[in-house]
């Protein structure tokens, strides 16, 4: 099914530029592309594209009926088994919440998440995504490699995603679709890097702040569109609104042809076409037939989803639950704190069940004392962090997320 679309694409367009890799400098036409593509071998069982050859080996696979997994660049291989009968494709998710899993898919569920993507983004052929993201991830693989493949909209990979590198990618092209993560925004902007022609700028991978979409929307009119999903089905929600949000809790809209809706415990499920076929090796009752129970808290109001926290991230204060989210967003309010990850630990104290603990990374030295009489403005007493660790930086991985597990690790690791 996918391959035969792609040849469908492929003569479509078989003049067009297809695909640009600026650091090898090779360019190919969706001509040269399927070319080159019904030439060579894959491996077997599973495929792998990694690296330069990530395109062209996911199009031999799907030439041979070859099962893929997509790798980032020194990630071992899982080892399979025998899948379910239809899957055809692999992603690891990103372990967010707990270790990591497999989830597979058949073509018709990835083909689902690529349409509702175009059709709910307005993806466009003759604004040419770059390519900043890690093709292997679900965000780069749903927005950059099927909409290319199955939907012919051009890809120019970008080496590293430095300031200077993306505005000289960008130069020369009437306009581009730059999809990328807060990280990537919040640099560029400090930079004064973002190129002039983004017409559709996107950024996903972890929660886009409000004072970051503002600032960037005031120094160039240039609206970022935060854009929510999951591993485990695709794109779920999209802020399509031409203006900034005026709430940072809200993460968009539900994408075209999904259906979200809240569970008794106030965790957001997801219903569409694009939902994965199971986990492998073991199967659970989160994802399945069409369903994928996410464990993020939310509400949907006004035909839009206001984010709430992760159920898993909540923090039990003697016998109360708050989110860190909450926390975050309120100590990110004081002008000193350039960034902020708030999670819970085991309280001296039994009766009161966890401690709240908040790590910081301060644009000038501060004690906690003086962040916690801030706090006691906005928030009530019990919510106010008891512990406080003071770092450098909160460094985000390659997928743009900061690792709460694993900073409460570290704090954990100075108690001994």
């Amino acid at each position: 099914m996918l391959y035969e679309r792609w040849r469908q694409i492929a003569r479509e367009n078989r003049g067009e530029m297809a695909l640009h890799d600026l650091a090898s400098g090779e360019r190919w036409t969706f001509a040269q592309l399927a070319t080159a593509a019904e030439q060579g071998d894959v491996a077997r069982p599973v495929a792998h594209p990694q690296g330069r050859e990530f395109v062209l080996t996911l199009l031999r696979a799907w030439r041979d009926g070859v099962v893929v997994c997509p790798l980032e660049a020194g990630q071992t291989p899982p080892v399979l088994d025998a899948l379910s009968p239809g899957c055809i494709h692999l992603k690891t998710t990103s372990a967010t919440t707990g270790a990591p899993r497999v989830v597979a898919f058949t073509a018709e569920q990835l083909a689902a998440d690529a349409e509702n993507i175009v059709a709910t983004m307005g993806l466009r052929r003759d604004w040419p995504n770059l390519g900043v993201i890690s093709l292997a991830h679900s965000y780069g693989f749903s927005n950059l490699i099927l909409p290319l493949l199955l939907h012919g909209i051009p890809l120019v990979l970008v080496d590293a995603p430095l300031p200077e590198a993306v505005r000289q990618a960008a130069d020369g092209l009437p306009g581009i679709t730059l999809p990328a993560v807060p990280a990537l925004w919040r640099a560029w902007h400090a930079a004064g890097a973002i190129p002039r022609n983004v017409r559709l700028a996107i950024s996903a991978g972890a929660p886009l702040s409000l004072a970051l979409e503002q600032a960037v929307f005031a120094a160039s009119g240039l609206k970022i569109h935060n854009f929510y999903g999951s591993s485990e089905c695709g794109g779920i929600a999209y802020d399509a609104d031409a203006a900034p949000r005026t709430d940072e809790s809200c993460v968009g809209a539900p994408m075209k042809n999904v259906r979200v809706e809240i569970a008794e415990d106030g965790c957001l499920e997801v219903l569409s076409g694009a939902v994965g076929e199971t986990y492998w090796p073991e199967n659970h009752a989160n994802l399945n037939g069409g369903r994928f129970r996410t464990s993020d808290l939310a509400e949907v109001r006004d035909g839009r989803i206001f984010w709430r926290g992760r159920a898993g991230d909540q923090i039990n204060v003697a016998g109360r639950k708050v989110s860190p989210d909450i926390i975050e967003r309120a100590l990110l309010g004081h002008p000193g704190v350039a960034a902020c990850l708030v999670f819970g630990a085991p309280s001296a104290d039994r009766e009161r069940g966890e401690t709240v603990v908040a790590c910081v990374a301060a644009k000038k030295p501060m004690t906690g004392e003086t962040l916690r009489q801030f706090l006691l403005g906005t928030l009530p007493a019990w919510q106010v962090p008891r512990e406080w660790m003071f770092v450098d930086s909160l460094e985000a991985d390659e997928r743009g997320k900061i690792s709460r597990a694993e900073w409460r690790r570290r704090f954990l690791a100075t108690r001994k």
